[in-house]
């Protein structure tokens, strides 16, 4: 049989209940990040949970491409994108932890999950990717969801919360700036470590300036609670589901897995109502159903095959840009 009608390929093969399973447990774990990130506020300020989240994730990837026997410090021509990617990615969780601090689990894992949006509009805009009609209506719908959820007024939204929505919504920009640049630069051809590596390591000094900035302190020594959020977010969050994702796009297409985003903000707000007690009013509710309805458009593959927004089902992990940035 020749190897493209083989059920090995990845394009090909289904998504077995295991994977399935698999993925829903990554989606809720990136889901549950915001949260983790509110519930350690009392006693870690947010830069610095940004900061210690990164230099704990650090040593993780490391371990990672070690077992994985990547060469993570071999001349390729990554060096210099790959230090520009990292500014990115620092300036864009200083947003995101700003604001987390300002706005509610809820309402900034609905904002946050804006960057499939501005991926998808980027491509079609600077890399020439043509977008289907199906695609346009996400956009649509996510837009009408953001201009929703800001634009009208709300009796818990103060001036205070609108200002931590628009950081999360700049993080969610500059999390599809920096999925637009490993598309289009040398980064693509890097291993997914590698690649993690820069982005990780560059946004330890930038978030401990902002930490520096705001002013940040921790004026006691965290708890229990505050400590096992940040392993879970720097050791499991950044570490070993980025491990599991890598595992899974090598095995299944990337479009089939990357059809199941929509569930990580759904899990994001239930989660928030559970445990932080967020109330969504009846604006932000429709809100967040406009914005997952559109992610899952944007994210659905077409009927005769993936989405455009994502690369080819043949193309090998070590150069998907799903792998080379982070999931939250």
């Amino acid at each position: 049989m020749p190897p493209n009608d083989t059920p090995t390929n990845a394009a090909e093969r289904p998504l077995s209940p295991g994977a399935i399973a698999l993925m829903l447990m990554l989606c809720l774990s990136w889901g549950f990040n915001q949260i983790a990130v509110k519930l350690a506020l009392p006693d870690i300020p947010p830069m610095l949970q940004g900061m210690i989240r990164s230099a704990g994730a650090l040593p993780v990837l490391l371990l990672i491409a070690r077992f994985r026997g990547v060469k993570m410090f071999a001349a390729d021509g990554t060096l210099g994108v790959g230090l520009f990617a990292g500014l990115l990615f620092g300036v864009e969780f200083a947003l995101i932890f700003r604001g987390i601090a300002l706005t509610s689990a809820s309402r900034a894992v609905v904002f946050l999950y804006t960057a499939p949006f501005f991926v998808a509009l980027g491509s079609y805009q600077f890399l020439g990717e043509r977008l289907r009609a199906s695609q346009w209506s996400g956009l649509g719908l996510s837009f009408a969801g953001v201009a929703l959820a800001i634009g009208v007024p709300q009796a818990d939204v103060d001036a205070s919360v609108l200002l931590g929505d628009l950081m999360i919504v700049g993080g969610g920009s500059l999390w599809a700036a920096t999925t637009l640049l490993v598309k289009a630069s040398p980064l693509r051809r890097a291993p997914p470590e590698k690649a993690l590596g820069y982005q990780v390591a560059v946004s330890i000094p930038i978030l401990g300036l902002a930490a520096w900035f705001w002013g940040e302190t921790v004026t006691r020594v965290p708890g229990p609670l505050a400590l096992s959020l940040m392993a879970y977010q720097a050791l499991w969050v950044v570490g070993l589901t980025f491990l599991i994702w890598v595992g899974l796009i090598k095995t299944y297409s990337a479009s089939k897995l990357s059809a199941f985003t929509f569930i990580t903000p759904l899990f994001g707000v239930v989660a928030s109502y559970l445990i932080l007690h967020d109330t969504p009013t009846p604006v932000f509710g429709a809100a967040a159903i406009l914005v997952i309805a559109g992610l899952y458009l944007v994210n659905r593959p077409g009927p005769a095959g993936p989405s455009p927004i994502h690369p080819s089902p043949a193309t090998p992990a070590a150069i998907d840009p799903l792998l080379n940035v982070t999931k939250t």
